[in-house]
């Protein structure tokens, strides 16, 4: 029986035998380009990774200047932990600091407005107990707080300057607001000194008040002390 040729076979058989090679050939330039691929990509992410590592490591700074100009109460904390007492520095002030632009000289004049007003305050009970006029340790502290009062307002005349000038406190005048602050503590002081001799006939609301202005009065004359200081943390400098 005669072998059947189909025709055209032999072409079909070529033309298989053709792409065969050209994929075989093919295959290694496929092969190179995507080695080629993953070799770049590796580079690349190698050269990221160690260019994050050699980044340097920013060190945790103090908090910027701008930033303590527009936050109130990160502000007042800074302030007030230069004070004896901090925390009734900071609740006193905060209550007060709605509208206030929280730097160190704005700050200063709050405590001393919160000074002045505990003193008033004490002054008035004192004068409330008529009972007591008699004893010259009340009557002493009368006259020593209205010397206290008068230094305070004193102070705070100072820091009062005309429009268009940025600070208000130069180092002369940081000077005599110290000295009079100094001058108002010593007041205070000296009255304390008569009360506690008094011993249980000052009511214990009296006592409180009396707490309450010396500490207002030192934290007052803690900030004005630590000034300079406080201006450079804030970016400012004293004339």
């Amino acid at each position: 029986m005669d072998s059947v040729t189909f025709k055209g076979y032999d072409k079909v058989s070529q033309l298989e035998n053709q792409n065969l090679h050209q994929r075989i050939a093919q295959r290694p330039v496929s092969t190179a380009i995507s080695i080629s691929a993953i070799l770049v990509f590796t580079l690349v992410s190698g050269l990221t990774l160690a260019a994050l590592m050699l980044e340097p490591i920013k060190e945790p700074t103090d908090t910027d200047s701008s930033s303590l100009s527009s936050n109130s109460a990160e502000s007042i904390r800074i302030i007030c932990n230069v004070t004896r007492y901090p925390e009734s520095c900071f609740t006193a002030l905060s209550s007060l600091n709605a509208s206030t632009k929280p730097d160190p000289e704005a700050i200063l004049k709050l405590s001393l407005q919160v000074a002045i007003t505990h003193l008033s305050n004490l002054s008035s009970s004192l004068k409330s107990l008529n009972d007591l006029h008699s004893q010259p340790a009340l009557k002493d502290c009368m006259t020593l707080f209205d010397d206290a009062l008068s230094r305070l307002n004193d102070s705070v005349s100072a820091m009062k300057v005309g429009s268009g000038k940025e600070l208000v406190l130069t180092k002369e005048k940081i000077n005599d607001i110290q000295t009079w602050i100094s001058a108002a503590m010593s007041d205070q002081e000296t009255c304390l000194d008569g009360l506690e001799e008094m011993g249980s006939m000052v009511p214990d609301k009296v006592k409180s008040q009396v707490q309450s202005c010396q500490e207002s009065i030192s934290n007052s004359l803690a900030i004005v002390a630590n000034m300079q200081n406080l201006l450079q943390k804030f970016g400012l400098t004293m004339h």
